[in-house]
């Protein structure tokens, strides 16, 4: 005896419903995640910039106590003789930007790191002050605290 086959087979696969609901599942995950990852690697930029301005804190406080000033020019780097801006200023500097101002006749300085354009420090201004001030602006604000933010706006 002979079994008939039926005439229709039943395919296997995916119905496109089931298809919609897991594409918009990969939404939903993508869309919490990916703003997660970007914050995660902006964070990742910033020791660069920070550590960078306490190094060059700790040159100028050094200069200082020889010298009894931080130098007689209006910019850290070019204020002879005092450190070497070019010879401090990290060689890997990939996500930031650097600069140094003197004020109150070689009594104080600013020293300033800016996020470089493109990179994901973008948009991040820290400054070190002579006085242990420290200002953080990013995400449009400026913050002024005991310590530099890198996220939110508690230390």
């Amino acid at each position: 005896m002979t079994h008939a086959r039926p005439f229709f087979r039943r395919q296997s696969g995916f119905t496109i419903m089931e298809l919609m609901i897991a594409v918009a599942i990969m939404g939903v995950l993508f869309g919490i995640a990916l703003p997660s990852y970007k914050d995660y690697v902006r964070r990742g930029t910033l020791p660069e910039g920070l550590s960078a301005l306490s190094d060059y804190k700790i040159k100028m406080e050094q200069y200082y106590q020889d010298n009894r000033n931080y130098g007689s020019s209006d910019a850290c780097a070019n204020a002879a003789p005092a450190p070497d801006w070019a010879s401090f200023a990290p060689a890997n500097k990939k996500f930031f930007s650097y600069e140094c101002a003197l004020s109150d006749g070689g009594q104080g300085y600013a020293i300033t790191a800016t996020g470089a354009s493109g990179s994901a420090a973008a948009g991040h201004v820290y400054v070190q002050t002579h006085k242990g001030q420290r200002t953080t602006q990013f995400k449009g604000e400026s913050v002024t605290r005991e310590c530099w933010l890198m996220k939110g706006d508690e230390c």
